[in-house]
């Protein structure tokens, strides 16, 4: 823990927006982060949350980008206000709300939280926001498969067709575009904070302008919804029952979820990343996607969503 005072005060020591607070003044309480390192600072009567970047991430993480899309977000009234998100150091400063981060098991268990995150994100997708990036789903599946490609290895049985099956779907997607919006793309439910009767979303170091339907399959599939889950998350966001094609969309999208992190988890394995068991994490994910595939509605919902 002294260590990690340290690294808030030494960020602190940085920014304008402390600069007049004396140290012995600041309360500084680590709150989580996997990547980056998160924290709470009290101060004069008012909380902040400061996020100080994980070492190496600008090598893959546009901190300019990510400055727009907070901003951007809060503006619109998603993710708490912003007071300091520096495109150069990666240092942010937020406000602090009371709300909770979910999880799996909190979802399953506070009333409304499903059909919060509905509503949150049609707040999101219908706001008008700008973000300054593309999310290319297809793109980042090519690229995780040519990296593959130079780690010759074990891949798990069938993943070589669900490629080609998932070159099938993208022509299907492409053929009834839908007008782009700003997407979470990355909605872990430690990304979802509850106040209990509103929702805000963090961390947008992946969001970007996309389909706004693969923001509900991304939910569905990160936050370990159940069938009723899910079918109350899509109330919340259609304000009723969704198009057969708009359903299809989203079912299609909770497949290539877990398949493009089935090719992540693969690549953390091949580099012999010993920060988790990669491998059966690959499996986890594979395993699921393979599952929803196999489901007997499946290649209805494709047939829906190439009907338009």
């Amino acid at each position: 823990m002294g260590d990690d005072t340290a690294l808030a005060r030494a960020a602190i020591s940085r920014l304008e927006f402390f600069r007049s607070e004396r140290p012995e003044d600041l309360a500084i309480t680590r709150l989580g982060g996997l990547t980056n390192t998160v924290f709470k600072v009290d101060c004069n009567g008012e909380s902040y949350v400061l996020r100080v970047p994980g070492q190496g991430t600008s090598d893959y993480i546009d901190r300019r980008v990510e400055a727009v899309a907070v901003r951007e977000a809060a503006r619109v009234g998603v993710s708490p206000a912003v007071v300091v998100a520096d495109p150069v150091s990666g240092l942010m400063v937020t406000e602090h709300t009371r709300a909770a981060p979910m999880s799996t098991k909190l979802f399953r268990s506070v009333p409304g939280a499903a059909r919060r995150t509905g509503e949150t994100l049609r707040r999101l997708h219908t706001s008008g926001a700008k973000f300054d990036f593309r999310f290319d789903l297809f793109g980042m599946i090519d690229e995780y498969v040519r990296v593959l490609a130079d780690h010759p290895g074990q891949l798990p049985p069938g993943l070589t067709d669900m490629l080609e099956r998932a070159e099938d779907w993208q022509h299907v997607l492409s053929a009834h575009p839908v007008p782009l919006t700003a997407c979470h793309c990355d909605l872990l439910p430690e990304n979802i904070l509850d106040t209990g009767s509103r929702m805000w979303l963090v961390d947008w170091e992946y969001s970007g302008m996309g389909d706004p339907l693969w923001d509900l399959g991304d939910a569905a599939v990160e936050c370990g919804f159940s069938a009723k889950e899910e079918q109350e998350m899509l109330a919340g966001y259609f304000g009723g029952e969704p198009k057969p094609s708009e359903r299809g969309r989203i079912v299609i999208y909770k497949v290539l979820c877990d398949l493009l992190w089935t090719l992540w988890g693969l690549i953390q394995d091949a580099n012999k990343n010993t920060a988790d068991d990669f491998g059966a994490y690959a499996n986890r994910r594979f395993e699921r996607c393979k599952a929803i595939v196999a489901d007997r509605g499946f290649d209805a919902h494709v047939a829906a969503v190439r009907q338009g």
